[in-house]
């Protein structure tokens, strides 16, 4: 039979990889397989979901310190998730910029 230590240290590492795949899609940390910061708002969504569903479900289960984690973390997640839907799309995803003249000549 497994500890309950062991089941507080799993459960916290669940909570903290998908709190960092959140700040990851929501562009605060570097990808760290491109090693560049990307925005993904509905991978970010999807992160704060799984974490919602996690909270609703374990509900009255947790201890006051794993509740409390989790709650701090969603309230993170969500206030970040604000800040980042008002900002404008990244430069990569707006209208590229005009393509250079092909006559390789100054502009008319």
């Amino acid at each position: 039979m497994e500890s309950p230590d062991k089941h507080t240290m799993m459960f916290a590492r669940l909570v903290f990889m998908l709190h960092a795949a959140a700040m990851q899609y929501l562009g605060k940390i570097k990808n760290p397989v491109t090693d560049r910061v990307e925005r993904d708002l509905s991978g970010a969504q999807g992160m704060i979901d799984t974490l919602e569903m996690l909270e609703n479900r374990t509900k009255g289960n947790l201890s006051q310190d794993e509740a409390r984690m989790l709650t701090q973390m969603l309230q993170e997640l969500r206030l970040n998730y604000v800040d980042e839907v008002q900002k404008p799309p990244p430069a990569s995803a707006q209208e590229p910029p005009p393509a250079p003249a092909q006559d390789g000549g100054a502009p008319v």
